[in-house]
């Protein structure tokens, strides 16, 4: 892919805050109108590389580019960013402040006020629009957010945990806005630790821990590499036959179990078991793995962000 082709890309980028590595030997690239997840634990780098993207932090060694050059002002303007930290003018009225937001990325008043006006109402906050930022629910708070993120209708979307606080309702409103945004060819790289989101939402992902890459694909071939290490089974009678030296884990699901095979493992090896020991088998399926199963797979179930909680404990939303 040409250079153009990218409209993000970092080369070897390293941040160290003192003694500690945020981001560790980064390579990244997201193709021009993918729909790109930045996943791992919380505090594993998601946050410091989107900062160093957005010209926040500099990286003490290696290269940031935005639509093929250095990630000056100007290609700002064609990023809508979205902060982990939420933060509006709470004595502003909504669509003033909508407005405003518009006006310092460029559009003009009376545009502004136009966009605001659709946006308001797409997320069920029209009759919010004369009433001060301050009097609305945080939840309502980050719309508004989010609304001044995407009024300039930028060509590449940068959302980190925008999913973050919302109730269902609202994060699916939010998941369609995004595929919306996709299917019109805007660029989207979002950061999250919600893996049952990214899987909905995802055409690449990069997943990162303990400031490393650990995985970094298109997601449909990622998930069938790894299909083959996880059975579906279920049958009647002893479970004797299962355990052997091709299963790491085994999980039970829905009346189910779910055969977490080592690496190279033979599945058929457990089938062969079944069968000699006369096992009454009405189910025996190779899956398709969670992202959360690709993760712990690659990164291992110790592995910890720079919070110092396990994956397991951070890779929520995983069914």
């Amino acid at each position: 892919m040409s250079e153009n082709g990218f409209a993000l890309r970092m080369q070897g980028v390293t941040k160290r805050f003192g003694k500690h590595t945020a981001v560790d030997s980064f390579d990244f690239e997201v193709p021009r109108g993918s729909i790109c997840g930045l996943l791992g634990p919380n505090g594993s780098g998601k946050t410091t590389s989107i900062r160093m993207i957005m010209g926040i932090l500099n990286p003490d060694e290696g290269s940031v580019q935005l639509f093929g050059a250095d990630p000056d002002v100007t290609r700002r303007t064609k990023v809508g960013y979205l902060p982990e930290e939420r933060g509006v003018y709470k004595k502003m009225k909504c669509l003033e402040l909508v407005m405003f937001l518009g006006e310092i990325r460029g559009v003009r008043r009376a545009e502004g006020r136009k966009r605001g006006q659709v946006w308001l109402e797409r997320l069920g906050l029209s009759s919010w629009a004369d009433k001060r930022v301050e009097d609305l629910s945080k939840g309502m708070q980050q719309k508004i957010q989010f609304i001044g993120t995407v009024i300039h209708e930028p060509e590449l979307l940068v959302l980190d945990e925008p999913f973050s606080g919302l109730d269902p309702i609202n994060q699916d409103v939010l998941e369609e806005i995004v595929r919306d945004f996709h299917a019109k060819g805007t660029t989207i790289l979002f950061s999250t630790h919600l893996m049952d989101q990214a899987e909905r939402l995802c055409e690449r992902v990069c997943l990162i821990s303990n400031s490393k890459k650990v995985l970094d694909a298109d997601l449909a071939a990622l998930k069938a590499a790894e299909r083959k290490g996880i059975v579906a089974v279920e049958f009647e009678g002893s479970d004797s036959w299962i355990q052997g030296p091709e299963i790491d884990r085994i999980e039970s699901i829905n009346g189910g179990l779910r055969l977490i095979l080592r690496d190279g493992a033979d599945h058929q090896a457990i089938l062969r078991r079944g069968v000699a020991a006369d096992a009454r088998i009405l189910r025996f399926d190779l899956v398709e793995p969670r992202l959360h199963d690709i993760f712990v797979r690659h990164a291992g179930a110790g592995a910890v962000g720079d919070s110092g909680m396990p994956v397991g404990a951070n890779l929520g939303g995983a069914s």
